[in-house]
């Protein structure tokens, strides 16, 4: 299994980031980074972000799909 590329965590003043774990640093979409948002929309994201960078990667011949 690849190593899934976006994560969240929850900010100290309890709201959400969507984060790359290569870099440490918020996803961004469109220079608008993901960050300051609700829970399930964090985890909306973090799964959307993933499953397009697993196609990318596939694609790429990067990951060999089990």
């Amino acid at each position: 299994m690849a190593t899934l590329r976006y994560d969240r965590r929850k900010e100290i003043d309890g709201m959400w980031t969507v984060f790359d774990v290569f870099t440490g640093l918020p996803a961004e979409i469109d220079g608008h980074p993901y960050v300051d948002l609700d829970m399930e929309y964090a985890n909306e994201m973090a799964d959307v972000l993933n499953t397009q960078d697993v196609a990318r990667r596939l694609a790429r011949g990067d990951i060999i799909d089990p």
